[in-house]
């Protein structure tokens, strides 16, 4: 067999299509003796018939070995150069009590960024003073309770945030810390949705008002200013918009640090993870280093104290350690003609009984994604499109993806990387119940939070009687 004309460049005909690259699935993801998938030292079989599929499954000692490799990549790189550095981790990749709780451990803050995060971080037992709080639309309500419970940091995302945080603090009896969040206007190489520095779209202060923002808040004695915070996107790959979106920030860090004292700098996060062959994640030891560098050059060019420093990862402390589990269904070759328009090719679409409802990714930006079989086979590898089960043309898992050809109804399929932001964007899309997520560790599986049934979505529909909704849910 040979590449298929209907495949995407950056995909490789397979010289083994139940390979585990180690780079994409999580860290303890292998093979069995009889070619079974195993994560967690737990067969993907085994869980799937006590838990069902569609499944999430998260490496637990993967997220928290992650953690705690990027906390010590940056405690080293901005300790050569004189100063502190602090890692948030991004809470909306995935966030639930105990992730929280496993990041507290690694002695990682967290970013929340609604009032719903906020109370899972603290549910979870995160220290308050270790949270941020972002969001470019926070009610009064989410303000006062951040207020309350004492949230370490505020970013403030527009200028008529500063009073109503100001007000709130206020009316507390208390001094709140804030951020100004920096729209730099640095494009980040990533789908546009990802690109979150822009000048013509939601987030942040633009940079020229940075410093009148600043002056505000330092006026109102019940805020404090401790600094500037940057985040040009996400899944990015090229360090330049890093580089350009700090150097951009250090220029009005220097201004405002003649006026008074700006003890932080926050470069936000946004590092791409490897879904596919074709990345090139990364590593994070590489990402301090060149930070490191950017933020002691500027200050050195400027004349001005090295600040501490803030990185808000998420993707790369859960993306890589996460994977889902599908049950085959429908199996439908459909053959095409090939961009010449002379010859003809076939793509094979494996339908599984999720999609679209548990990863909304492929369908919002075009996400890719890998997927194997959770068994091997030594049959000629096809080009398959994975797809889910909701109405909707594009509801597809995995766009493009050899798979053993005997690929079948009934057959266990994995898709990598789905840590980060698949829980986090599930729906109830054609009233389908989001799925459990199952953490696994050292032989053992334990639920993380506990997949939704028919009667939970009946039970939220005020026009069905308590007998009908358990009638039909039988």
């Amino acid at each position: 067999m040979s590449e298929n004309p209907l495949a995407p460049p950056r995909l490789r005909f397979p010289t083994d299509a139940s390979a585990l690259t180690a780079r994409i699935w999580p860290a303890s993801a292998t093979r069995t003796d009889d070619g079974s998938l195993a994560v967690g030292g737990v067969s993907a079989d085994d869980l799937v018939a006590e838990y069902g599929t569609p499944l999430y499954v998260v490496d637990q000692r993967d997220v928290q070995s992650r953690a705690v490799r990027v906390r010590d990549a940056f405690a080293e790189a901005f300790g050569r150069i004189g100063t502190t550095a602090h890692v948030y981790y991004a809470g909306k990749a995935f966030l639930t009590t105990q992730v929280a709780a496993w990041m507290a451990e690694a002695d990682l803050r967290v970013d929340v960024c609604t009032g719903g995060e906020l109370a899972v971080a603290l549910a979870g037992g995160v220290d308050p003073g270790r949270l941020g709080f972002h969001g470019n639309d926070k009610s009064d309500a989410e303000i006062a309770r951040a207020v309350q419970v004492g949230v370490g940091t505020i970013v403030l995302d527009s200028h008529e945030e500063v009073q109503r945080v100001a007000d709130a603090a206020a009316a507390a009896g208390v001094v709140q810390r804030v951020r100004i969040r920096i729209n730099s206007g640095v494009h980040a190489s990533t789908h546009e949705y990802l690109a979150t520095a822009r000048e013509d779209q939601k987030f942040g202060i633009p940079l020229t008002e940075a410093v009148a923002a600043a002056e505000t808040i330092r006026s109102l004695p019940s805020l404090a200013f401790v600094g500037l915070h940057s985040h040009i996107g996400s899944q990015i790959f090229d360090e330049s918009g890093f580089r350009e979106a700090a150097r951009r920030l250090m220029d009005v860090h220097a201004t405002l640090v003649q006026s008074g004292p700006v003890p932080e700098l926050n470069l936000g996060g946004g590092w791409g993870i490897d879904y596919t062959e074709a990345d090139s994640a990364f590593e994070p030891e590489d990402v301090a280093d060149a930070l490191a560098t950017i933020v002691a050059d500027a200050c050195a060019e400027r004349g001005i104290p090295v600040p501490e420093v803030a990185v808000e990862p998420g993707r790369y402390i859960v993306g890589p350690a996460g994977l889902t589990l599908y049950r085959v269904g429908t199996i439908k070759p459909v053959t095409l003609e090939t961009s010449d328009g002379h010859d003809q090719a076939t793509r094979t679409y494996v339908s599984v009984d999720g999609g679209m409802s548990d990863n909304a990714r492929p369908a919002l930006y075009g996400a890719e994604y890998t997927a194997r079989l959770a068994r091997t086979s030594d049959a000629d590898a096809v080009l398959t499109r994975v797809v889910g089960k909701h109405c909707e043309s594009g509801d597809i898992v995995v766009h493009d993806e050899y798979l053993p050809g005997d690929v079948h109804r009934g057959d266990l399929l994995a898709v990598a990387a789905t840590g980060a932001y698949c829980w986090s964007l599930a729906s109830n899309y054609n009233h389908v119940g989001r799925p459990p997520v199952v953490a696994v560790a050292d032989g053992r599986a334990r639920i993380l939070v506990r997949g939704e049934t028919v009667d939970d979505l009946l039970a939220r529909d005020t026009g069905v009687s308590p007998a009908a909704a358990a009638g039909a849910a039988r």
